[in-house]
């Protein structure tokens, strides 16, 4: 109701509203209580005060129905807080099933964005209005933080694994997006901007991209590249399992331990294949760490996404990474 204020920017979410909504309880609880407990401090002192030297106050015996209010009416409100504040919570850590990825790499001082058709952008990501975008993240050297008031979404940028948030723009035009961890020197100067825009706006954006192959293109030239198609046969003859439908199943470990293959799993099986070896398959794939690029990391990644369908063609689908991928 005050959008355009310090406290309230621009509502342009369809988790702003919600993020508003309780922020505004806990401002006016903690407003009531701070006046209430200011002005009875005050009364008490003029009305209770020493009226002579020598005066002697009274002890006051009994009060439980007070001592029990006071209990009761402050553990309702921090009950009220909790429920309603992991309810906003759930929201916003949940994204829905169908999502448009973005993915995001951040570096001392700039924020790197790759669109899964292969368009790529520094330091601005155009997004299309009424879509639920996911932004999925990681960092090149220290921990930064995705910020973006005008959405109320705000998540840590960590380096060595995959954080996310999604948002649903409900508003065209352009937001401010912040860095808000202190990661270096030029720490301030690191900003951003999302572009919303008209979703017939956003396919002529997409149309005029840079010409450059999809993430998972060139995921599959690079798996090729690096001769993981040898081991990774779609005909299960290879020495490590088959990738194509893998991406969000659960595998059993050697150590009988059980684990989901999302974004983090794959990155860690390229960069420390031996840290959890897929039941059945031996430790012999080799360590891609310092041979792929974050960005390359993301390609595999999505090259393994990708190959979900049952109809992949034999160079889409070799088979699965030794350990686990």
């Amino acid at each position: 109701m005050w959008s355009g204020t310090p406290l309230f920017p621009e509502t342009a979410s369809t988790i702003a509203s919600r993020v508003d909504a309780l922020y505004c309880f806990l401002l006016a609880v903690a407003v009531f209580f701070t006046l209430l407990i200011a002005g009875l401090v005050v009364v008490y002192g003029i009305r209770f005060r020493r009226r002579s030297p020598n005066g002697i106050g009274t002890t006051i015996r009994g009060g439980a129905v007070l001592e029990v209010t006071w209990i009761v009416i402050p553990s309702l409100i921090t009950a009220v807080i909790f429920v309603w504040g992991a309810s906003v919570f759930f929201a916003m850590s949940r994204p829905p099933n169908e999502t448009l990825n973005i993915y995001v790499v951040g570096k001392q001082w700039m924020w790197k964005f790759q669109h899964l058709d292969g368009q790529r952008e520094i330091n601005e990501v155009h997004v299309p209005l009424g879509r639920v975008v996911k932004l999925i993240m990681t960092s090149e050297d220290v921990i930064h933080d995705v910020f973006v008031p005008a959405f109320r979404v705000k998540a840590d940028v960590l380096p060595g694994r995959y954080t996310h948030i999604w948002f649903q723009a409900t508003k065209a035009g352009r937001y401010h997006l912040f860095c808000a961890e202190y990661c270096g020197t030029r720490h301030s100067g690191m900003i951003g901007q999302v572009i919303v825009m008209e979703p017939a706006a956003y396919q002529a954006w997409l149309g005029a991209g840079s010409g450059e192959g999809s993430l998972a293109s060139e995921g599959q030239k690079l798996f090729t590249d690096l001769t993981c198609s040898s081991c990774h046969r779609p005909d299960a003859q290879g020495r490590g399992p088959v990738l194509v439908g893998l991406f969000g199943k659960t595998v059993t470990l050697q150590n009988g331990e059980t684990v989901s293959v999302d974004e983090a799993y794959i990155r860690e099986s390229i960069l420390q294949p031996s840290a959890k070896v897929v039941a059945g398959y031996q430790p012999i794939m080799p360590t891609f760490q310092g041979t792929v690029t974050e960005e390359q990391l993301l390609e595999l990644v999505e090259y393994v996404k990708s190959l979900k369908s049952s109809t992949a063609t034999p160079v889409d689908d070799p088979g699965r990474s030794r350990e686990r991928h």
